[in-house]
């Protein structure tokens, strides 16, 4: 019965080692990370006019969830935790509102923490111009405070089918807690 033991333990720590060796050669790549280029990239602006009880005839955002403490005409507290805002926002190739459209924003954001000025973002770019046909769509967290934030871009339709890449989101204008506007660049790794 020693022996066997003797046998067993040489094969476990055999094993053992066998094991460890094989899961730090796939733990460390044996090359850094690769940078790619997109396949496409395009810059868009979006303009947000949150309805504030006065503005029925330009909102193009409501608030349609808030806190008990809250109401659903402006937007609660300090950093508006618990709100909940659906939005049909007009696209533009430039930051002039008034510029024709190319498509629309549609979607919504939470904001998600009581302490920090942030935001959870999903929505879609839908197109249909002479430009694009189609949509992309969009998801992740906001942080409202810093100059750039990227968010996921998670597929697409039509010219954006089964698009993969990065939005790099910055707000580019605000008025109060009525209007802003945000600059979209897409970077776009995957496309069809």
């Amino acid at each position: 019965m020693g022996a066997h033991t003797k046998v067993s333990s040489a094969l476990l720590l055999l094993l053992l080692l066998l094991l460890i060796s094989i899961s730090t050669s796939t733990a460390t790549p044996s090359r850094g990370i690769k940078h790619r280029r997109p396949c496409k990239r395009l810059v868009f602006y979006f303009h947000d006019i949150i309805y504030n009880g006065q503005n029925s005839h330009n909102a193009t955002a409501a608030i349609v969830g808030a806190p008990a403490w809250a109401n659903t005409t402006i937007l609660a507290g300090k950093n508006h935790f618990g709100d909940l805002v659906v939005f049909d926002d007009p696209i533009t190739l430039d930051n002039n509102l008034h510029s024709t459209p190319v498509g629309r924003a549609q979607g919504f954001y939470i904001y998600d923490k009581k302490d920090i000025f942030t935001a959870w973002i999903g929505f879609s770019f839908v197109f249909n111009s002479t430009h694009h046909k189609g949509s992309i769509n969009f998801a992740g967290a906001d942080p409202l405070m810093n100059k750039t934030r990227d968010i996921s871009v998670i597929g697409g339709t039509g010219d954006f089918f089964m698009a993969r890449g990065i939005a790099t989101l910055m707000t580019d204008a605000f008025e109060g807690e009525v209007y802003f506007r945000l600059r979209v660049d897409v970077k776009l790794y995957e496309c069809w």
